[in-house]
């Protein structure tokens, strides 16, 4: 199911120069392909995005769940990835904001786009921020 929405939201994103609607309404999007830890394939998952004084990050929140989402276990395993955002793609490298840096970030973030603050209540795992830079 997951799948089948993520694959229908990839088409919209591509089809509209990265806009969607829903629940991605007014968002920032982006497409975001990793290599599978695992299966070394490329894996392809629409992240919502953040700009926060030029530095591009994205959210491991999984909607709240109590584990990490399986594209930050892929970026953790490789940091090298690839991005769609509106019109453009590129490479990045994946960093993992050290806690201090993410609790600071994290109500900035919450206060964009409220559903992220909803999740923090759901876990008892600290949400990850990860930055993603281009190269």
């Amino acid at each position: 199911m997951a799948d089948n929405w993520n694959e229908k939201i990839i088409e919209e994103f591509r089809a509209n120069e990265g806009h969607v609607g829903g629940p991605f309404e007014g968002a920032t999007l982006l497409l975001l392909h990793t290599t599978g830890a695992k299966s070394g394939k490329e894996r392809v998952n629409p992240v919502m995005a953040f700009d926060f004084d030029g530095r591009l990050l994205v959210v491991g929140s999984y909607a709240g769940a109590d584990v990490d989402p399986a594209w930050l276990h892929n970026l953790r395993a490789h940091p090298q990835a690839h991005i769609e955002i509106g019109t453009d793609a590129y490479d990045v490298r994946a960093t993992e904001l050290p806690r201090s840096e993410r609790d600071a970030v994290y109500p900035r973030i919450a206060a964009q786009a409220p559903g992220f603050g909803e999740y923090e209540t759901k876990t008892d795992r600290v949400i990850p921020v990860i930055e993603l830079q281009r190269i």
